[in-house]
């Protein structure tokens, strides 16, 4: 009779132990808001700032993660795991994941990168993010910075943004076509900017509803009618994105780009930026330029990210116009030299310096604001890295959209500091191990733990 009541309370315990178990993994998968982050580097907890953007979001919105062979399995899974957390906190989230090869007419909607796209949409508003984006080399070898988060919050508040911003680029000059700027003028759409062509030729003035005019990599000069227009247009309220190109002749040539950049203040050295001992990874010609202090630099030289130019082009602004004050954004180290031989430079492309070259340090980069602190212009001394081969490397981005963003004004920029990530471990094994781990966790210790579990019930039995 006892051993009855004894067996008896035994399964009735284990059944409560079991239905406690059932009942706290329902209870505790209904509360979604109840979670606690144990990871090293607290990569499951969203900022502040993220929360609220949830909690204001009032829109159906749909995640798409675009991958295929090329992707890495563990970026990926970073990059799923993040989604499952917005979509955890606001139900208006939903959240597919679609391979590109198997899975061919999906990948048509949409311009993806194989190593990894996300896609965030909601009715006609599309954003996409490159997997290459959300992921920052760390300071050592192998380690990383994920900016995921801060990506993806920000593509849901320009989802929740109605404001359109039209900017126009310049055409007919052989200035860099916008379709070999395709990633730049993405970002541009993906932060509510609407991106249009402008040959001034044959339209005969700048829009009236013209936020910004780009000048991206002219060859060739402004007629004189032109620079009469783009004058008339920056005396009102109109903002100017100048970035210049290179030409053996500029010296002679671009009288009415100089023309503009000098009401300014802002004098075009005609010179060429030479860095002879920056870097081995790249030739003489490649500019590493350091950060000005400014609002465009800050985050980009907190996280360590490096803003590269090729063939830029010397600037300076030592007579100032009182009404627009202007602050450097880039410049060379004082190693640095302005090559001034240009003609010499473009034939060979060898060059050394002199007494007729201009000693570093050199400026490449100014902003300029009105005498009220608004921002009026961004002039640049180069423009290769808005290009599509070089815009992806290292802060070449992230720059091009922090200039932008400035110019325009934009105070709904999110800031996320990215999470720190350790390098992967990589374990190398034989075969001969791997079958000797397989069978001890499949068979030896499940076996031994039968074991065990036998002879104590067994001895039990005969007690």
């Amino acid at each position: 009779m006892n051993k009855w009541i004894r067996g008896t309370n035994a399964v009735v315990l284990s059944l409560a132990v079991i239905g406690i178990f059932i009942v706290l993994t329902i209870f505790l998968n209904s509360t979604k808001s109840l979670q606690v982050d144990l990871t090293q580097n607290k990569k499951f907890t969203l900022s502040d700032q993220t929360v609220n953007t949830l909690k204001s979001l009032d829109k159906d919105v749909h995640i798409i993660s675009l991958t295929s062979d090329q992707t890495d399995p563990y970026i990926n899974r970073q990059v799923v795991d993040l989604v499952q957390e917005y979509k955890k906190r606001n139900s208006k989230i939903t959240f597919d994941e679609y391979d590109l090869v198997k899975q061919p007419a999906v990948a048509k909607q949409y311009d993806a990168d194989p190593a990894g796209t996300l896609v965030v949409e909601s009715g006609t508003q599309k954003k996409s993010i490159f997997y290459s984006d959300m992921f920052l080399p760390g300071q050592q070898q192998g380690e990383y910075k994920f900016s995921g988060e801060e990506k993806l919050t920000q593509a849901l508040v320009n989802l929740n943004s109605k404001v359109k911003t039209k900017v126009y680029f310049l055409s007919g000059h052989n200035e860099i076509p916008l379709n070999q700027m395709n990633l730049w003028k993405t970002g541009l759409e993906n932060a509510n900017y609407e991106v249009a062509d402008l040959n001034l030729l044959r339209e005969g003035k700048i829009p009236d509803d013209a936020q910004t005019l780009f000048i991206i990599g002219p060859q060739n000069d402004i007629s004189d009618k032109e620079a009469d227009l783009i004058k008339t247009y920056l005396n009102g309220n109109g903002k100017l994105y100048l970035s210049l190109g290179f030409d053996p002749d500029m010296a002679t040539k671009w009288k009415n780009i100089d023309t503009i950049m000098t009401a300014y203040g802002i004098k075009d050295q005609h010179a060429v930026a030479i860095e002879p001992k920056q870097s081995k990874l790249f030739d003489p010609l490649t500019i590493i330029p350091e950060y000005g202090t400014h609002d465009i630099t800050k985050k980009l030289a907190d996280y360590n990210l490096l803003t590269m130019m090729n063939l830029a082009v010397s600037l300076n602004a030592d007579q100032p116009v009182a009404d627009y004050p202007v602050t450097s954004i880039l410049k060379t180290t004082a190693q640095a030299y302005g090559e001034t031989d240009l003609k010499q430079l473009a034939t060979n492309g060898r060059t050394s310096k002199d007494a007729s070259d201009i000693n570093g340090p050199l400026n490449l980069g100014y902003v300029v604001q009105t005498k009220d602190n608004k921002p009026k212009a961004v002039v640049l001394g180069g423009s290769t890295l808005f290009v599509d081969q070089f815009i992806q490397q290292q802060g070449n981005r992230d720059f091009a959209l922090n200039t932008v963003g400035w110019l325009q004004e934009q105070k709904d920029q999110v800031t996320i500091r990215p999470r720190e990530g350790d390098a992967v471990q990589q374990a190398l094994i034989t075969g001969g191990q791997a079958n000797m781990i397989f069978y001890g966790t499949v068979l030896l210790f499940p076996l031994l733990f039968l074991i065990v579990g036998g002879t104590v019930w067994w001895r039990r039995r005969k007690g």
